[in-house]
């Protein structure tokens, strides 16, 4: 069962400017850069706090960016929580070109002609994924089968039956168009894979198409505008640190 939340739960959640005085329970939002994992941002504020338990609501993967909710000390009980809200992202697709990853993660495999397909066609094909779908879950991902993740078996060269999920779109809006590129926001449920998505759309499409950028703009009512680049904590840290009395021996 879900742990309750705390009556003064709001104010236990940090965005920039704020800091807590202690890390026993805090909820800490964060804005993942490019080019490292999760993980390696719970690694960062594992140094920097000086805390060990630590977790995050919601993987982003190494070359998205964006708000990533991370949980301090006793607020990893309440990860669940934070687990179900509801995501937004944007990011930018590629057609014509297919990955194994289906995102800029993995080489180009295959290239299909994209130029003849209009504005008005890529708009019909939209709305076929706003409601439920059903979600193949990718081959390169950390989803366990038969205790092996997925991504392990697929850079092994092994094809393995991959889950399936349902998942609910809540928007899916095409933002604009610069050759094969194609800007989008999504707002989805948990479980959603936004490659996935990516993939799925180009296939119907008939050229194919990959992520090749991506950003996690909103989970629940918290944006990324409100959160900390590791950079700037890591200052404020320091700063806090010299501005304390030294202490007498």
């Amino acid at each position: 069962m879900p742990v309750p939340l705390p009556e003064n739960f709001d104010a236990l959640v940090y965005g920039y400017p704020r800091l807590p005085e202690r890390w026993d329970a805090a909820v800490l939002l964060i804005d993942k850069p490019k080019g490292i994992t999760s993980f390696d941002v719970i690694r960062r504020l594992r140094k920097l706090l000086r805390v060990r338990k630590i977790g995050h609501a919601g993987t982003l993967d190494p070359m998205a960016t964006g708000l990533l909710i991370c949980l301090i000390g006793r607020a990893t009980r309440w990860m669940t929580h934070f687990m179900a809200q509801e995501k937004e992202y944007e990011g930018v697709m590629r057609l014509g070109e297919i990955t194994p990853s289906y995102d800029a993660e993995t080489e180009v495999v295959e290239r299909r002609p994209w130029e003849h397909l209009t504005d008005e066609e890529l708009e019909r094909v939209r709305r076929q994924f706003v409601g439920e779908i059903v979600q193949q879950v990718p081959a390169y991902s950390a989803v366990k089968v038969k205790g092996k993740r997925l991504y392990e078996q697929a850079r092994a060269g092994k094809k393995v039956e991959r889950p399936s999920r349902r998942v609910q779109i809540y928007a899916f809006e095409l933002l604009g168009r610069k050759g094969p590129d194609v800007a989008f926001r999504v707002c989805c449920s948990k479980g959603t894979y936004i490659r996935s998505l990516v993939h799925d759309f180009g296939q119907v499409l008939g050229c194919g198409a990959h992520l090749i950028e991506l950003r996690r703009t909103r989970s629940g009512p918290y944006r990324v505008e409100q959160a900390w680049t590791l950079e700037a904590l890591a200052e404020a840290l320091q700063a806090r640190t010299s501005s304390q009395p030294e202490r007498k021996s």
